[in-house]
């Protein structure tokens, strides 16, 4: 997934990863986020657009290891989802990825599986609702089975360790077009 430059008009990535506990008392970078989530609106209709900047941005944060910063730009998007739509289930999915993730990082492998087992229970909600037909929301574009898979190979594994986090727009570029 590509984000363009600040210098054209789109967002910087950040100065830093933050990670918790890690980062010598240093905060995160609040500012580079806080323009990410200024793109979001205070509700979407209908749909979360799968090419919404914001949300492109989010998932792109997560595989450039900016875990802790996809999470927030993220729950700005989940949060602005119609209730009860399928958009937040795959977002939580999303979000709950890239907390394992820094979980990882951190050396959680316990924590980060859970969380990557709790992803998965969100995928399996999912599943169960009923699509909306056609469409380019998020839902509709993202390979929800491909996620799922990968979920359950990280889950079959006896530990994890820090090369095990997921990279999420990465399941989106390795699946075949429609």
């Amino acid at each position: 997934m590509n984000v363009p430059s600040h210098a054209n008009g789109q967002l910087p990535w950040p100065r830093w990863a933050y990670v918790p506990g890690e980062t010598g008392g240093v905060d995160a970078d609040y500012e580079t986020l806080d323009m990410a989530k200024a793109l979001v609106p205070s509700a979407f209709r209908g749909y979360v657009p799968a090419r919404h900047p914001a949300l492109r941005y989010g998932l792109a944060l997560n595989d450039r290891g900016y875990f802790w910063e996809s999470q927030e730009v993220l729950e700005a998007v989940w949060a602005a989802a119609p209730q009860g739509g399928r958009e937040r289930i795959l977002l939580r999915a999303c979000i709950l990825v890239s907390n394992a993730n820094l979980r990882l990082r951190m050396q959680r492998a316990h924590s980060a599986a859970r969380l990557f087992g709790d992803a998965q229970a969100e995928l399996r909600i999912l599943s169960a609702r009923k699509a909306a037909a056609g469409g380019d929301g998020f839902v509709e574009s993202f390979p929800i089975p491909a996620l799922n898979a990968l979920l359950q190979a990280k889950l079959g594994r006896p530990q994890l360790s820090k090369a095990d986090w997921i990279a999420l727009s990465a399941i989106v570029r390795t699946q075949p077009s429609a």
